[in-house]
Parts: structure tokens; C-alpha cells; sequence
């Protein structure tokens, strides 16, 4: 007889992870006799993981397996990730075979259960007068998402309810919200709403959080919430059934409208392609690849891009965040800045494309646009895309600009903060940006207009008036008649100055002057850029040079 693993997605919620355990249990116990011998494990997120699953079945002498998803429709954790896990289990394991089961849903029992659960919530009330809201996980995938359309007009067939419309709490459309505002306006009085969903968790919360708001907005409807399907002897044969079809070899999937098959409309990135494991947008960033350390980063692919603006710090290769190098680590396609640490594309997987920002072909004005548009075009592409970019994207990197435009073209897209030069130029050359009784403020200038300039937003006099620490960065054109301007307007003409050049590099340098003669000495001394001028009393603090 087969091992039979049943294999679960994941959840933050306790409660989940204890109905999973619940039915996990009560399989073992319905199917004594008929199933060799039963474990459970999850993919992510929670414990058990699926590793320790599987080593505890062929630790007692099982090769042969059944993995039975315990995912209601086929879409990503069923496609693709489960499969990705089973893959790993079977190189950890040489000679482990596994069969592999079919999604539970659509089915009679299902059903029934969910009728079961609708009762409940109406405690005797009439069905002819109520009408269900089927809410369903919602995913990118559209044959997944016509299950759910399929099983709630299955749940309507022949049980007298007014109407059963289906919803998404993720990803796909009518919303929760939009579903009652639909049932609202066919004349519904009294709605049931029903989470299509196994267990307890964050997305089932949210349900029962939005069908509570709209309850609330509209006190004139009877809204009710149904439980979910949980741990229960109707799922325990369902799982048993499913495994006793995978052992005889049938299985059978939707491939008429599966959109890994079939071109449909507005699904054309998924013919053709492997389906891969993929983040869900509703996770928190990189949830996925630190629990428990059961390792599957490298191959933990979305199929459906994104983009990460990462700041890299001000130079040197290990001042870039621990996220941005796991970004870069996972990435396709690098974008990357002249001012981006160099160094860092030397460690990038062979077949990472790195496009250099500063060779996008582009006329005058079109730079940022040029830099833009490819972000977006390889994000669509299903590839994971890195902005590198020097210091802080969001200090006067154009990092939102960036962010926006991949927020107009609904590319999801995050922020990864860097190191900013601003604070890093003056600390590696030893100057504090504040210090106790010295400095209890201060600004960062971007100094690429001068004073005086038409399109300038910086308030010179102001800072003239100021005590504070000022950090000019991009200011080496600009550096005379800034410190012109600030002595005009009340700086000290001794107040000291120092210009790093080169911060973090083995050919970092330090020149020092005072305000009145910055600007001849960086001249001089023949100061490029990228440097950083920090102007102000916290300058004296700095270890001499020698």
C-alpha cells in the first residue's frame, strides 16, 4: 500500500495549523486499512514542513507515495509549487517515487458540506429568500477562478437558494464588497456568505472583516458569515477518495480551459511557459523564504514578474542591505546605475541579463523614460526584475519615479532602502553628521542647481541662517557659489568644510578647507565626482589624516 502524504499550502494562523493537524489525524484514522500510512506537511509558512513529512514515511520503509494537494482548485500552490516540493523530496530521497492527486474541488461532498455550513448560518430561515456569496481565494489563473464561478453555480443547482454568485477575496474580481453590492442590487434581503476555503486563516479573516464593514455600511440586509469547511469526516473521505483515484491512475484535470494550454485573453505570458512556485502579493516581502529554513529561494520563481527598486549603498560590495543581495540573488534582469556598486554584478547567476542604465538608447529628455519602460516590458514578461541603483533609491535617486511608472502599468513593484551617501560619505571619512553639543541637526542638499536657479526648491537663506550639519551631494560644479550664497546669508566664513571623493573605496580622499575657500580648493585639488561635501562644526570631529 502507498504512503499517503497530504500536503498544505501554509498558514500564519494557529488555528489553521491545527485544523490541517485535526483532519491530518482523522484521515489516518477513516482510512486504517486501506491507506499504508498517512503524514502531513506544509509547503511553507508552518510546521510540519513537508520535508519532515515525507523523511518520517520513508524513515518507516515507504518508496512509493500519493501527494494529495489539499487545495480546493488547481491554480500556483497546485500547479506548480507543490510539485517544485515534491521534486526537492525526490532528490533528497533516491528512488522515491509519488503519484500525485488532483485538487479536491469541485465535488459532491464538498458541497454538501458547504450546504451544511449554509444552514447553519440561516438556523431555519427560508433559502428561497436568501442568496449566497461563494468567496474564493482569487488567483492569477483563470481556470482556477472558473472552478470557483463553477462550483457556486454547482452549490445553486437544486437546493432552492435564491441565487449563488461567486467572489474573490485576492486577485481577481467581483471583491467581496462588490459581490454583496451585486446581490444588494438584484433585491437580496438576506445573504449567506460562504469562504470557499479548507481552514482558518489570513485570507478567511479578511472575509469575514469586509462582510462585517458591509453589514455595518448597510443595516437594512441580513448578512450572515457561514463557517468554513474545516476538519470533518465529508474532507476526510474526500482526501481518501482523491488518493484511492491516484492510485489507480486516474486522473483528471481541466485542460480545456487551462491556461497553461489554451490562449486566453489576457493570459497570453502563460502559454508555453512552466508554471513555477511564485510569491503572492498578498504575503508580506520575502515571507517566503525564511521559515524554517526548509530552503527553496533559488527556484521559488513568480510567474508573473516584479520589480524591486534596491538601493546599494555607496559603493563598496558588502554595504548593500541583506534583502537587496537576496533580491539580486534571485533576480533575472539587473538594471543597473553608474553610481550602483559595480562590484556586486560580479557575483550575479551567469544568465542574469544586466542592462546598464546609462546605454539605454534614448534622445535627450528620454533617459528616465527609456529606464522606465524597460523595468516594465521585463516585469511583463514574468521575470524579476532589480533597479540597482547607488545609496538610497528615495534620496535624490528618481526611485519613485520608477515606482510609479510600474504602479501605473500594474507591475507589482518594492522598495529595498540603501545606505545613503549622504550619511555614509561622512561616516567613513570619520565626520559624525550630529554629536552631542555639536550638531543636533542636519540637511542633505542636492547641489546640481546653484543658488539663484530658477527651477531651485533648496531655501538658501535659510540654510545660510541654519547651525545645523549640511551634506551637499552632486554639488562638485556647484560648490563656489553655493558657499558664496551660504556665507551671504550668515554661515561663518571659517566655518569648516571637508570633501570626500570616492567614499568606501580604496581610493576614498578627504580635503579639508574652510567655507570661504571650498570652492578654489576643490579646484584645485581637482575634485570629480561622485563626491560629498559635509559643511560644519562636527568637520573639526574628524581623525586627522596621517
Amino acid at each position: 500500500m502507498n504512503g499517503l502524504v497530504v500536503v498544505g499550502h501554509g498558514t500564519r494562523s494557529a488555528a489553521g495549523v491545527q485544523q490541517f493537524a485535526a483532519l491530518v489525524e482523522r484521515v489516518r484514522r477513516r482510512g486504517a486499512g486501506t491507506v499504508g500510512d498517512v503524514e502531513g506537511g506544509f509547503i511553507e509558512l508552518s510546521r510540519p514542513p513537508l520535508t519532515d513529512a515525507v523523511g518520517a514515511l520513508v524513515a518507516r520503509g515507504h518508496r512509493a507515495l500519493v501527494a494529495l494537494p489539499l487545495v480546493l482548485t488547481g491554480a500556483g500552490h497546485g500547479k506548480g509549487d507543490i510539485p517544485a516540493a515534491m521534486g526537492r523530496e525526490q532528490q533528497r530521497h533516491p528512488g522515491l517515487t509519488y503519484r500525485y492527486g488532483r485538487p479536491l474541488g469541485p465535488h459532491p461532498l464538498l458541497h454538501d458540506a458547504l450546504e451544511q455550513r449554509i444552514d447553519a448560518a440561516l438556523a431555519g430561515a427560508d433559502r428561497a429568500d436568501t442568496w449566497i456569496a461563494l468567496i474564493g481565494r482569487g488567483s492569477t489563473d483563470p481556470d482556477a477562478n472558473a472552478e470557483v464561478a463553477k462550483v457556486a453555480r454547482l452549490l445553486w443547482e437544486g437546493r432552492g437558494y435564491a441565487g449563488v454568485e461567486p467572489g474573490f477575496i485576492s486577485l481577481a474580481e467581483p471583491s467581496v464588497p462588490a459581490v454583496l453590492d451585486r446581490l444588494r442590487r438584484l433585491g437580496a434581503r438576506r445573504i449567506v456568505v460562504a469562504p470557499y476555503f479548507l481552514f482558518a486563516g489570513v485570507l478567511p479573516d479578511r472575509i469575514t472583516a469586509q462582510a462585517g464593514e458591509f453589514a455595518a455600511a448597510h443595516p437594512e440586509l441580513d448578512v450572515r458569515m457561514a463557517d468554513l469547511i474545516g476538519d470533518c469526516d465529508a474532507l476526510a473521505d474526500l482526501v481518501l477518495e482523491r488518493y484511492a483515484e491516484a492510485v489507480g491512475g486516474d486522473i483528471r484535470m481541466n485542460c480545456d480551459t487551462c491556461a497553461y494550454r489554451v490562449l486566453m485573453p489576457g493570459f497570453a505570458d502563460k502559454v508555453g511557459r512552466p508554471q513555477q512556485p511564485h510569491d503572492h502579493p498578498d504575503d508580506p516581502v520575502g515571507g517566503h523564504h525564511h521559515h524554517h529554513g526548509h530552503q527553496h529561494g533559488h527556484d521559488h520563481h513568480h510567474g508573473h514578474g516584479s520589480v524591486a527598486v534596491v538601493g546599494g549603498g555607496p559603493g563598496p560590495d558588502d554595504l548593500i542591505t541583506v534583502r537587496g543581495q537576496a533580491l539580486l540573488d534571485a533576480a533575472d534582469v539587473v538594471v543597473v546605475d553608474r553610481l550602483a556598486p559595480q562590484g556586486l554584478l560580479a557575483g550575479l547567476r551567469p544568465e542574469v541579463l544586466v542592462v546598464d542604465a546609462a546605454k539605454v538608447p534614448r534622445g535627450p529628455s528620454m533617459a528616465q523614460d527609456a529606464i522606465n519602460e524597460a523595468l516594465v516590458s521585463h516585469a511583463r514578461a514574468g521575470r524579476r526584475v532589480v533597479r540597482l541603483k547607488g545609496g538610497d533609491p528615495y534620496v535624490f535617486g528618481r526611485g519613485h519615479e520608477e515606482v510609479q511608472a510600474c504602479r501605473a502599468a500594474g507591475v507589482p513593484v518594492t522598495v529595498v532602502p540603501g545606505v545613503s551617501s549622504a550619511i555614509a560619505a561622512p561616516a567613513l571619512a570619520g565626520v559624525p553628521a550630529t554629536h552631542r553639543g555639536v550638531a543636533h541637526d542636519f540637511t542633505v542638499v542636492s547641489g546640481h542647481l546653484p543658488p539663484g536657479h530658477p527651477d531651485s526648491l533648496v531655501d538658501w537663506a535659510a540654510l545660510g541662517r541654519a547651525r545645523g550639519t549640511l551634506v551637499l551631494l552632486m554639488a562638485v560644479d556647484t560648490i563656489a557659489k553655493i558657499a558664496a550664497a551660504l556665507v551671504e546669508h550668515g554661515r561663518a566664513p571659517d566655518t569648516p568644510v571637508l570633501a570626500i571623493q570616492d567614499a568606501g573605496h580604496p581610493d576614498q580622499r578627504s580635503v579639508p578647507a574652510r567655507l570661504d575657500e571650498i570652492g578654489a580648493v576643490a579646484a584645485r585639488e581637482g575634485i570629480i565626482p561622485p563626491a560629498v561635501f559635509v559643511i560644519g562644526p562636527v568637520v573639526t570631529l574628524a581623525e586627522p589624516a596621517g
